[in-house]
C-alpha cells in the first residue's frame, strides 16, 4: 500500500508545482504588459512634446548626443539629390499589402552627413525578381517632417543588400548603408509631409498603444485567475471524490 500512495503523492506535488508555475506565468506576463503600458505612455507624452517644439535645423539635428533618441522631432531642411539611388526595405506590409519602404539618401550641406529620406511604402509585384519603379527626387527641394530611428533587431540587423539598384535590403542599418554609399549618413531617417508623391508613410513611432498594453494585462491576469479558479475546483472536487470512497 506504501508505493501507491508514494506515487499518488508524487502526482499531486507535480499537479501542484504545476499550476504555481503556469499561474505565476501568466501573472508575470500581465504585471510585463503594465511596464510595457507605463513605458509607452511615457513614450508617448515624450514624442507629443517633440511634436509641439520647434522645427529643428539639420545642424541641429547632428549636434544631438549619439545616445540620444531623435524620433519624434521635427526637422525642415534643403535637400540636393546627388545621386537618384534608391534602397527598398523589404518585407513591409501596410493596409494588407506586401511591399516596400523606398529611402533615398540626399545632400543637405557639402561638409555634412547625408540624410536619408523615406520616399513611402510601394507595393512588390508577384515576382520576387521584378522590383517596382520608384519615382525619386531630382530637383533641390525643401523637405518638411518628422525624424525616426528603428531599433535594430539583434537577431538579424544585416543589411544583406542585393546588386543593381533599386538595391533591395532587410534592414535599416545605417551604418551599412553608409557603407554602400561610401558616404557618412546622418543617425536619422526623415519621413517628409511634403513630398510631391503619391506614396504612403505607413511607420508610426508606437505601433502599440498604452491602452492596448492595459488590455493584454487585463487578458493575463483573467487567464490567471480562470486558471486558478478551475485548478482550485478540480483540487476540491478529487479530495472530495476521496474522502467519499
Amino acid at each position: 500500500m506504501a508505493l501507491p500512495r508514494v506515487k499518488m503523492n508524487l502526482a499531486w506535488l507535480f499537479v501542484v508545482l504545476s499550476t504555481v508555475v503556469v499561474f505565476s506565468i501568466l501573472v508575470k506576463l500581465g504585471f510585463w504588459q503594465l511596464e510595457r503600458a507605463q513605458y509607452k505612455a511615457h513614450w508617448q507624452q515624450q514624442l507629443t512634446n517633440r511634436q509641439a517644439a520647434s522645427v529643428l535645423s539639420y545642424r541641429q539635428l547632428l549636434n544631438f548626443p549619439k545616445d540620444e533618441p531623435l524620433t519624434g522631432f521635427k526637422l525642415k531642411a534643403a535637400v540636393t539629390p546627388i545621386s537618384t539611388d534608391i534602397f527598398l526595405l523589404d518585407n513591409q506590409v501596410y493596409k494588407g499589402k506586401v511591399g516596400y519602404l523606398a529611402l533615398q539618401a540626399v545632400q543637405v550641406n557639402e561638409s555634412e552627413p547625408w540624410l536619408l529620406v523615406e520616399l513611402g511604402f510601394i507595393a512588390a509585384s508577384m515576382d520576387r525578381a521584378k522590383l517596382p519603379s520608384v519615382t525619386a527626387i531630382t530637383a533641390p527641394a525643401m523637405l518638411e517632417g518628422r525624424v525616426y530611428q528603428k531599433q535594430l533587431n539583434p537577431m538579424s540587423s544585416e543589411l544583406m543588400p542585393e546588386a543593381g539598384w533599386p538595391k533591395r535590403i532587410q534592414n535599416l542599418n545605417i551604418p551599412q548603408l553608409s557603407e554602400q554609399l561610401n558616404m557618412p549618413l546622418a543617425s536619422a531617417v526623415l519621413q517628409p509631409s511634403n513630398l510631391a508623391n503619391s506614396y504612403s508613410h505607413p511607420w508610426q513611432p508606437i505601433p502599440l498603444s498604452s491602452q492596448k498594453h492595459h488590455g493584454y494585462a487585463v487578458q493575463w491576469f483573467s487567464m490567471a485567475g480562470v486558471f486558478a479558479l478551475l485548478m482550485g475546483y478540480l483540487l476540491f472536487r478529487t479530495l472530495k471524490q476521496q474522502h467519499n470512497k
